[in-house]
């Protein structure tokens, strides 16, 4: 009766756990509640902020683009008034063409680039639309007579996923931005067994700095939060649930050695009591 009693409680406590799990599994529950006004006061369009690492495209234009031909990297004027661009076609030793782009300016440690004419701009902290008024103050009026145009884009703008996801790695953005669901789709989606309300955000600042902040996707409000947009460098860390990590416990090495070699001398003991016992018979 004990025994009877025991297991109709196990699948009780097993039925009560399967009934309260799939709660926990949906996105931001609810979220057709939040109010519309509230949902319209988020933005949903953010400016990168520059900092070391980022790899910058910056193209300056005017109606006489001759006149600004030494503001862009890779570019010149010819002696016969032609625009061209520097080819820098390098044959290696095995015989096969490499071609480095000379068009991007690689952030450097100290956040800073080297821009023709201007010299050395400090980017760190800057928003491309800030970097490109900067840029454009410097060569209007002092080098050119017309207002240029200048252009910013960031050309690695990428996050990291990692952890109880489907496909873990590296995902960049084409367009400069990212949505924290935007960059599960691509790393396959939070498996089943991954944390919905404890997924760790790491961020690091334009100035090296970290944060590290836990997010709790099951609620609603997190489509409010200031971490729903992604910045680029960032790394989402899904952490297995419970289950996920209870699945993965290991016996120490040494305790396994110590049982198997146990019972192995259990079975020569099992087999001599046997032999023992035929012969007596």
């Amino acid at each position: 009766m004990k025994y009877f009693f025991k297991m109709a409680v196990g699948a009780l406590l097993i039925g009560l756990a399967s009934c309260s799990a799939p709660k926990k599994v949906p996105y931001v529950v609810e979220a057709e509640t939040i109010p519309q006004e509230v949902l319209s006061e988020v933005s949903t369009i953010t400016d990168p902020i520059l900092g070391p690492g980022d790899l910058l495209n910056i193209d300056v234009t005017a109606s006489n683009m001759v006149s600004v031909a030494p503001f862009n990297k890779g570019m010149y004027v010819s002696e016969n008034g032609q625009i061209e661009r520097i080819s820098n076609n390098n044959n290696n030793s095995s015989g096969s063409s490499t071609n480095a782009n000379t068009a991007y300016y690689l952030v450097s440690p100290n956040g800073t680039i080297d821009f023709p004419s201007i010299g050395i701009i400090d980017v760190t902290g800057k928003t491309k639309t800030q970097l490109a008024q900067y840029i454009t103050d410097q060569i209007y009026p002092k080098y050119i007579k017309e207002r240029p145009k200048v252009e910013v884009r960031l050309m690695n703008f990428r996050v990291v996923v990692t952890g109880a996801v489907g496909s873990p790695g590296i995902y960049q953005s084409p367009n400069e931005r990212m949505n924290f669901f935007e960059a599960l789709a691509m790393a396959g989606d939070l498996s089943i067994r991954g944390e919905r309300t404890n997924i760790m955000l790491i961020r690091t600042n334009a100035d090296g700095t970290r944060e590290v902040h836990r997010l709790d996707i099951n609620d609603k409000n997190f489509l409010l939060s200031p971490y729903f947009t992604l910045q680029q460098n960032d790394i989402i860390y899904v952490v297995p649930n419970s289950a996920m990590r209870h699945g993965s416990w290991q016996i120490n090495p040494v305790v396994t050695a110590i049982l198997t070699y146990v019972g192995g001398l259990s079975s020569v003991v099992g087999l001599v009591i046997s032999i023992i016992t035929l012969s007596k018979q």
